[in-house]
């Protein structure tokens, strides 16, 4: 069985999506409807715009959600049996198996690039990646550290990203190293993300969620807080809205359409992140670009 999948923040690079916008005139007509429905040219900052414009969460969400849908324009006769997104790719996701319109979702990933943007600035704190140790080391260092300090995106075995206010954070790595960490990473990010944190941005979001129509999957999709495959529309809307606050359990979701099935995945979208997470998950699957 295939499985696409679709990157999240951190995926991004200067140029991303030229190739694809000069390739085909579907693929040139939807991302030109980006600025249309954006309101601003977020096509100019992507081809010709810096790394540094590009890292800015409100631009960052929406450009690899853009890229993400037209690259899914060249892969949409392999015949998918499922889908699932990491973090941001999640909303890539439900555009890709009918649950969003690509309009209702762009608008919804610049709603949230935003009020995590927000949630940043007004509270500034850090994130960190844990190398080396069991999921349930991290667990538990986390939960013994004072303030707030999350597991934040079970990425692969080996490889667990924290999330929390900053002081939390680096006191939690200093523990993780002791616990036997082969490297604990301060990230290049000014914010909390899928952790407590992110709860005033939640409520922004989950306000314009609950004002916008979602269909049923025509393909199995499994969510980020899940780890399983969601068919049920309300379902889907309250997972998203518990994405931002709660972690993004890959490695679990992977695992389950494994299970399932799936033997040959295709990530959709910038980079390869993914499909180097999914190689350590599971060396013997497949895995390719889109692009």
């Amino acid at each position: 069985m295939k499985a696409l999948v679709f990157p999240g923040q951190g995926s991004q690079f200067v140029g991303m999506g030229k190739e694809l916008y000069d390739s085909r005139k579907d693929i040139k007509d939807i991302m030109d409807s980006a600025n249309d429905i954006l309101g601003f040219d977020i096509l100019s900052i992507m081809f010709q715009g810096t790394e540094e414009d590009l890292k800015k969460t409100e631009v960052t969400q929406p450009a690899i959600f853009i890229h993400s849908l037209a690259a899914l324009k060249t892969v949409n006769g392999i015949g998918a049996d499922m889908v699932a997104g990491h973090s941001l790719g999640e909303f890539s996701a439900l555009v890709a198996n009918g649950v969003l319109t690509f309009e209702d979702g762009l608008k919804l990933v610049s709603t949230r690039a935003k009020a995590m943007q927000e949630a940043c600035d007004a509270n500034p704190s850090s994130m960190a990646a844990i190398l080396g140790l069991a999921d349930d080391v991290v667990e538990r260092v986390c939960e013994e550290t004072p303030g707030i300090v999350v597991p934040a995106n079970y990425n692969c075995p080996g490889q667990l990203v924290i999330s929390g206010e900053t002081e939390a954070v680096q006191l939690a790595c200093e523990k993780m190293k002791e616990a036997g960490a082969k490297r604990a990473l301060l990230l290049p990010v000014n914010g909390a993300f899928h952790s407590p944190l992110m709860l005033p941005a939640q409520e922004k979001l989950a306000e314009a969620i609950n004002k916008t129509k979602f269909y049923k999957p025509t393909m199995d999709v499994y969510q980020n807080i899940t780890t399983t495959a969601v068919y049920d529309a309300e379902e889907i809307k309250n997972n998203l809205i518990a994405q931002l606050t709660g972690p993004v359990k890959w490695t679990q979701s992977i695992q389950h359409m494994i299970k399932k099935g799936a033997s040959d995945f295709v990530e959709v979208g910038p980079g390869k992140t993914l499909q180097g997470l999914i190689r350590k998950i599971d060396g013997s699957v497949i895995v390719s670009s889109a692009v």
